[in-house]
C-alpha cells in the first residue's frame, strides 16, 4: 500500500464570520472541542466559560493563562493568576447565528458543568476575606460562565450544617464552600443527618480557599500541580469534573460526627488548638506555640487499636478481639454509620505517646503536607504516630512537615488503616491533666485541665471508634484523581 495521510477529525462547522470589522474563517470541531479562527485557538472545555448572543454577535468569555492579556483573576492568594478574556464572533447570517450558538451550546451543555449552584461564603473565618474572595475572584468566574448561584453568607457556627439539613437539594448542581476546611465539614454533617441522606451526600460539594487552613482545597489542586488559588479552584468547580471522598464516621455512645480531613490526639491538636490564645500573631502563631511545645512536651497515656491495611498488618502488636460495636442511633434521623466489627481490629499500639494524627486527605493546611500517600477515596485513612522523639529530633520533623518528608523517620509509623480505636489517657508526667481530640480544625472533645475545659463538647475525652465509608461524599475537583 500507498502512504497514507493522517485522518484528521472533520470540522463539524466551518463558516465565515467578522472579527473586528474583518471577515475570517472560522472552524468547531466537536470531536476535539476546539474553536478556531485566525490565530486563536480555544479548547471548549479547558478555556470556555460560556457563552451569550448578543445581536447578531456570540460572545465567548474564556480564560487564558500568562498569554498577557485580558482581565486578571486571582483569588488573593498568591500563584495560579488566571486571565479572563471575552472575543466576539459576528456572525454574517441568521441562520450562522442560530445554529454556531445551539452547537456551542450543546457542548458546553454535554461537558456535564453545574447550572445553579449553592455557594456558602464564611466571612468571619481566616483573615475574614472570604467575602472579597467571593467579590473579586469566584463572581466574575461564575458570571462569565451563566451559572446561577445563592449565596449565603455564614452567621455563626454551624450556620451552615443547620441550612444544608433543610436544603432543596433539588434546586442545585452543587453546594459550594469559600471557607476554610470548617464549613465543609458542617455540610456534610448536615446531609448526612438528614432523612434523605443516601441522595443529599450525592450532592458534588465545591471549596474555594479563603480560611486558615484549606487543607482539602489544597489536596485536590496540589493532586494536578495546580497552586491553590480562589481562581483555580473556581474553575475546576465550573469544569464540573468529580471525584469521589472518602468520610469517616467517628462515633462514641450514641453521639456521631462526619470526618473529611483529619483527626489529631497529642502534639499536633495540641498546637492548633491552644495557639488560639495567640491568634493575634496571625499565622505564625502556629510556628511560636509549636517551638513552646516541642520544648515542654507532654507524652499522653493511652491505646489505638485499628484494622490495618494490606501491607501494614505487622505494625503494633496483635490486638484481643472486644466483641461488636454497633452504630445504633434509634433517636436520630440521617446516617448511623458502618457498624463496627471489633473482632476485625487486629493490631494495636500501646501509649505513651506524643502525637497520634489520622489523615483522609494529603494536606492538612496549604503548608502542611501530613500525609503524603493520602488517597481521596482508597477507603483507608493514614495513621501518623510518634510515641517518642527527641525534642531536636522533633523540631527538626516539624520543619519537614510543608514537604511531607516527616514519615520518613525512623520515630514516626506511618501506614494505613480501615478502622481505629482511640482510647485516649492523661498525661504522663501529669495524671491530673488529659489532653485535647481535634477533629476538622475544631475540639472534638476537650479532658480535664485543658485549655477552655470548661466549654462544652459533642464528645467526651473518652474512647472513640472511626471508621471509613469509601467514597461516600463526592466533590468538584480539577481533574478525576484516585
Amino acid at each position: 500500500m500507498g502512504n497514507t495521510k493522517p485522518i484528521t477529525a472533520a470540522p463539524v462547522l466551518s463558516d465565515r464570520v467578522r472579527v473586528n470589522g474583518v471577515e475570517t474563517p472560522v472552524t468547531f470541531t466537536a470531536e476535539e472541542g476546539i474553536l478556531r479562527w485566525r490565530e486563536n485557538c480555544l479548547s471548549i472545555e479547558k478555556e470556555v466559560l460560556g457563552i451569550t448572543v448578543e445581536g447578531s454577535k456570540i460572545k465567548i468569555r474564556a480564560i487564558k493563562e500568562n498569554d498577557g492579556g485580558g482581565i486578571i483573576c486571582c483569588g488573593g492568594n498568591t500563584g495560579g493568576t488566571v486571565r479572563r478574556r471575552s472575543y466576539n464572533l459576528e456572525m454574517l447570517t441568521e441562520d450562522s447565528l442560530r445554529i454556531w450558538s445551539q452547537k456551542l451550546h450543546d457542548y458546553i451543555d454535554s461537558l456535564g458543568r453545574p447550572k445553579r449552584l449553592f455557594v456558602f461564603v464564611n466571612p468571619y473565618g481566616g483573615k475574614r476575606s472570604a467575602s472579597k474572595i467571593f467579590i473579586d475572584s469566584v463572581k466574575p468566574l461564575l458570571d462569565d460562565a451563566n451559572i446561577d448561584y445563592t449565596v449565603q453568607e455564614t452567621k455563626y457556627q454551624l450556620h451552615a450544617k443547620e441550612v444544608a439539613k433543610s436544603l432543596d437539594i433539588l434546586r442545585y448542581d452543587g453546594v459550594v464552600c469559600v471557607s476554610g476546611d470548617g464549613i465543609l465539614v458542617e455540610v456534610v454533617n448536615g446531609l448526612l443527618e438528614r432523612e434523605d441522606w443516601d441522595s443529599a451526600i450525592k450532592m458534588p460539594l465545591g471549596v474555594v480557599p479563603a480560611g486558615t487552613g484549606n487543607g482539602m482545597a489544597k489536596s485536590l489542586l496540589d493532586a494536578v500541580g495546580r497552586p491553590c488559588t480562589a481562581s483555580n479552584a473556581t474553575l475546576a468547580i465550573i469544569r464540573g469534573n468529580k471525584q469521589s471522598l472518602d468520610v469517616a464516621t467517628i462515633t462514641q455512645g450514641q453521639n456521631r460526627f462526619f470526618s473529611v480531613l483529619m483527626l489529631a490526639w497529642g502534639l499536633i491538636a495540641d498546637i492548633d488548638i491552644e495557639s488560639e490564645k495567640y491568634r493575634w500573631m496571625g499565622s505564625a502563631r502556629i510556628d511560636y506555640y509549636a517551638i513552646q511545645r516541642i520544648f515542654r512536651l507532654r507524652r499522653y497515656n493511652g491505646c489505638i487499636k485499628f484494622l490495618a491495611a494490606p501491607g501494614y498488618e505487622t505494625f503494633g502488636e496483635p490486638a484481643d478481639p472486644e466483641g461488636e460495636v454497633k452504630s445504633s442511633f434509634v433517636q436520630h434521623k440521617g446516617y448511623c454509620g458502618p457498624a463496627l466489627q471489633m473482632k476485625d481490629f487486629n493490631r494495636k499500639i500501646e501509649g505513651p505517646f506524643v502525637s497520634v494524627w489520622l489523615h483522609n486527605v494529603p494536606w492538612g493546611g496549604e503548608n502542611i503536607r501530613a500525609a503524603p500517600d493520602a488517597k481521596f477515596s482508597d477507603g483507608y485513612l493514614d495513621l501518623v504516630v510518634i510515641k517518642d522523639c527527641p525534642k531536636l529530633t522533633l523540631l527538626s520533623l516539624m520543619t519537614e512537615l510543608s514537604k511531607g518528608g516527616h514519615v520518613k523517620s525512623p520515630h514516626v509509623l506511618y501506614l494505613k488503616v480501615k478502622a481505629f480505636v482511640l482510647e485516649p489517657g492523661t498525661q504522663l508526667d501529669d495524671g491530673s491533666k488529659e489532653g485535647i481530640i481535634d477533629v476538622d480544625g475544631e475540639v472534638l472533645a476537650r479532658g480535664k485541665g485543658t485549655y477552655k475545659s470548661n466549654y462544652k463538647t459533642l464528645m467526651t475525652y473518652d474512647k472513640l471508634h472511626i471508621k471509613v465509608d469509601q467514597g461516600l461524599a463526592t466533590v468538584f475537583s480539577p481533574s478525576t484523581i484516585s
